[in-house]
């Protein structure tokens, strides 16, 4: 018979995870509908976040760093639309990303009372 030790010994040592101190990444991705919001097209934690940050850097994607936002789109399902508590966040991270890819703002669209 094998001795083992103490029992304590053998116990598996879990700890939880805390998910602020892992990498999180997620892809959204302009719905092209005016009338609807961004898709979530990826999202993912760890060494996986870390690889869609990586190949974002190779490709030239602009990427921002807001830790709650990414959290709080990483819990919800992929090619859902971003929900309304996150519009304001997203649409100026998209705001962006069109100016540094040198394309007109939609976000900045200037409403006038002229009807032409």
């Amino acid at each position: 018979m094998t001795d083992f030790g103490d029992e304590s010994e053998n116990k598996p040592n879990f700890q939880p995870i805390d998910k602020k101190k892992r990498s999180v990444a997620v892809a959204i991705k302009d719905s092209g509908d005016p009338a609807r919001a961004p898709l979530i097209k990826a999202a993912a934690r760890g060494a996986l976040a870390d690889k869609i940050l990586q190949i974002a850097f190779e490709n030239d994607i602009k990427v921002r760093t807001d830790a709650d936002l990414a959290e709080m789109l990483a819990e919800l399902e992929l090619d859902s639309p971003v929900p309304t508590e996150a519009l304001m966040a997203i649409a100026e991270i998209l705001s962006y990303v069109y100016r540094a890819n040198g394309q007109p703002d939609p976000f900045n669209a200037i409403l006038s009372g002229d009807d032409e």
